[in-house]
């Protein structure tokens, strides 16, 4: 027996070498594999691309829950022998990187517009290397398979091209547009987010009943008084009888000191029921109003600026923060016997994912896409009801049809069906922001004149100072890690991409961004099946969270003090698609007693059964000698079949949960102790039980090695007749 068995197993001196060696095989490229003759060319191919983790920090438990399941799903289908292809990357995560850079550089009495742009830039890339290096290093730590051959950067030349690419024909078929509208705006990060960067958080709030002045006819309410200073109308449904004879009059009103123009106009967007049934509008303050304003040709009047500071040029209110002014108004409302009452009401306030500072709707010119634009399709691969070569569609439209056919399956279905909800709300999405790394927008100005082009067109000409929101380039994702805009052999060979596997956090963020720009840009889906995990939450059932030491468990803590391989069994087992999971260090550390588990039965095996040929012919000569034995071989077929069915349906932790069950309490407490006397007695039965046993145990580091690829695959190399990895063999098949 190798003298390696004989010692307990010790994750941290083997896991480091094995990944070394897998590396150093090459197999991780599917153009390996077909070199060598591991798969054929025309064989099946299996393909993924690796959520880009952010190059903000380190690996947290959620990536590890990520690389656990892709991990599970790349080995199970390179051992069907699949051309298996997983893209690893990272992504610049354009706001997270700039604005922690910003604080280092804030530690250094430093600020990013006395260094300049280019070498504030500089700063970044330093950063940004520095922390891509770690998180490789933390993804190989993982385990994770990845073809490193292929390594993608969101910010890197060759999809800096494909962005441009991108922008360039959404450009000339009218997709994306340059407009004066109302985005949000993050005072703190000083630039717009998108509509799915903002987080809408509860809590209490006043909610004030006032009038303009004593003259005014009707009283309004608000949240936010301190808004009314930008009021142009004040809207009533068409339906409220209250308010009908005012209707269409304008009166001129001093509201605490500031003169203003209110017209009275009536919309069926007004709630009759919610405070007096009477709304005063501020459309350069709210998106609603902004649309009625449009709606009616109401006059738009900014009175807050990008510090969250009021622009009004009044003295008691100029240049003061937003919640100071509000202050001021009340009290002067109540001074001038027009505040009637306030009320606490239940209130959502809207923040900023990544700022945490309140969202100021502001009015801006920005780049946007719009998603209601009809357009040509180009490509013959989109099925459906609406599309066909020469339709016109919309992207909204495609958004909803390729998921509502079925032609891209989402699972958990429930997650379907708030896909669906969500795009019936989906506005045109503003994808330029106000910080310097990123994408730069490709527009270049001179004057009047404007021209698309990644160069300066020549002399005099300005490059537009926002960039692109990360989004964009991670849209373009499964087919830009495949080489476009070039007709590569990857973009023929592995698209549309097998499956996605992701957070249902980012649904709406990541996937339907890249279902948008795939099936415009191509033609075709960018994946078939998209695979939704949950979210990592403490032992007490809380979301866990790297910042709360208490409640947070640190992967790489975790498996240097357990391993991966206990780390990764512990995210699986019993917790479906969609579902969260309560992770303690009780449950890794069983897993861990697990693999010590295997480990022993290993030894006892190789000690009990030297000289054995562990190969499937030798089982099934011998098998008729001893029926008991039959009997396990015919019960472990069974787990084959049921196991195998459960990795094709994507139950991972059903699969996982079997093999658990099956390897301690069938195979060690019941297979293991009858052999003990079988192998004692000698003979014919004793050489079946040895057959069988070692059979067992190689079948089942197959089974396992998707869910524990380290110990198994170092027990596999002490195995005789072993020449090739455990992660190139065949997945196990007897019947």
């Amino acid at each position: 027996m190798n003298e390696e068995l004989k010692k307990p197993f010790n994750p941290i001196e083997h896991e480091n070498l094995i990944y070394k060696k897998w590396e150093e095989s090459g197999f991780f490229n599917p153009d390996v594999c077909v070199a060598k003759g591991v798969t054929k060319a025309e064989a099946d191919y299996f393909s993924i691309v690796l959520p880009p983790p952010n190059v903000t920090g380190t690996l947290h438990t959620g990536h590890a829950l990520m690389l656990a399941i892709q991990d599970i799903m790349v080995r199970y289908n390179r051992m069907l022998k699949k051309r298996t292809l997983w893209i690893p990357g990272t992504d610049h995560a354009a706001i997270s990187t700039e604005s922690v850079v910003v604080k280092q550089l804030s530690k250094e009495n430093k600020n990013k517009h006395e260094l300049g742009r280019e070498e504030f830039l500089n700063k970044v890339k330093d950063f940004t290397q520095k922390s891509h290096d770690t998180i490789v290093v933390q993804l190989k730590k993982m385990g994770a398979s990845l073809d490193w051959s292929r390594e993608a950067f969101t910010l890197d030349e060759k999809r800096e091209e494909a962005v441009y690419t991108t922008f360039e024909k959404m450009y000339n078929d009218g997709l994306i547009y340059r407009g004066y509208r109302i985005v949000n705006w993050d005072p703190k990060g000083q630039t717009t987010v998108s509509d799915d960067e903002v987080e809408h958080q509860p809590k209490k709030a006043k909610l004030y009943y006032f009038k303009y002045d004593k003259d005014f006819p009707i009283t309004i309410a608000t949240t936010r008084p301190e808004t009314k200073l930008g009021d142009t109308a004040v809207a009533v449904n068409p339906d409220d009888s209250r308010y009908k004879k005012y209707i269409g009059k304008t009166i001129e009103v001093n509201f605490v000191g500031v003169p203003l123009s209110i017209k009275i106009i009536e919309d069926k967007e007004v709630d009759p029921e919610f405070g007096t049934g009477a709304l005063g509008v501020t459309p350069s303050h709210s998106q609603i109003d902004w649309q009625m304003a449009d709606r009616h040709k109401l006059e738009k009047i900014q009175i807050i600026n990008e510090y969250a500071k009021v622009m009004v040029d009044h003295p008691d209110y100029k240049d003061k923060k937003v919640e100071e002014v509000r202050k001021i108004i009340v009290d002067k409302l109540r001074e001038q016997n027009l505040l009637e009452k306030e009320e606490e009401i239940d209130h959502n306030i809207s923040v900023s994912q990544r700022t945490g500072a309140v969202i100021e709707p502001l009015p801006k010119l920005q780049w946007f896409i719009d998603v209601n634009r009809p357009f040509k399709i180009k490509g013959d691969n989109i099925k459906g009801q609406a599309f066909s070569k020469g339709s016109t569609t919309t992207l909204k439209i495609l958004m909803s049809e390729v998921v509502s056919n079925n032609q891209i399956k989402i699972i958990p279905e429930r997650f379907k069906k708030v896909y669906a909800e969500w795009l019936t709300n989906l506005h045109d999405w503003c994808i330029s922001r106000q910080i310097w790394y990123g994408h730069r927008i490709p527009v270049w100005y001179r004057g009047e004149e404007a021209k698309i082009s990644k160069k300066s067109p020549g002399e005099d000409w300005e490059q537009d100072p926002d960039t692109l929101d990360t989004w964009f380039s991670s849209g373009l994702w499964t087919f830009s890690t495949l080489g476009w805009p070039e007709n590569t052999d990857d973009l023929k060979n592995y698209h549309p991409t097998s499956i996605l596997e992701t957070g249902h956090d980012i649904l709406f963020f990541w996937v339907a961004r890249m279902i948008l720009m795939s099936v415009y840009i191509l033609g075709e889906i960018p994946f078939k099946e998209v695979y939704l995990h949950g979210m990592i939450l403490d032992k007490n059932g809380k979301k866990m969270s790297k910042s709360n030491p208490e409640t947070a468990v640190d992967p790489l803590l975790t498996i240097e003090k357990y391993g991966a391989d206990a780390l990764r069994m512990a995210m699986i087992v019993g917790v479906g698609p969609g579902s969260n999971n309560s992770l303690s260090e009780d449950k890794i550390k069983a897993y861990k007693h697990f693999a010590n588990k295997i480990w022993n039965i290993a030894r006892f095996v190789l000690e009990n059964c030297q000289g054995q040929s562990f190969e499937v012919g030798a089982v099934q000569g011998l098998s008729l000698a001893t029926p008991e034995n039959n009997a396990h071989l015919e019960k472990f077929d069974g787990l084959i079949k049921e196991v195998t069915d459960d990795m094709e349906n994507y139950r991972f932790y059903l699969a996982a949960e079997k093999l658990y069950h099956y390897t301690w309490h069938t195979f060690a407490d019941i297979i293991i102790e009858e052999s003990k006397t079988k192998i004692k007695e000698g003979g014919e039965k004793a050489e079946s039980t040895k057959n069988m046993l070692g059979f067992l145990l190689k079948e089942q580091l197959k089974l396992l090695h998707p869910f524990m690829p380290f110990i198994t695959e170092k027990i596999w190399s002490l195995l005789p007749n072993t020449e090739n990895l455990l992660m190139i063999e065949s997945w196990p098949s007897r019947k």
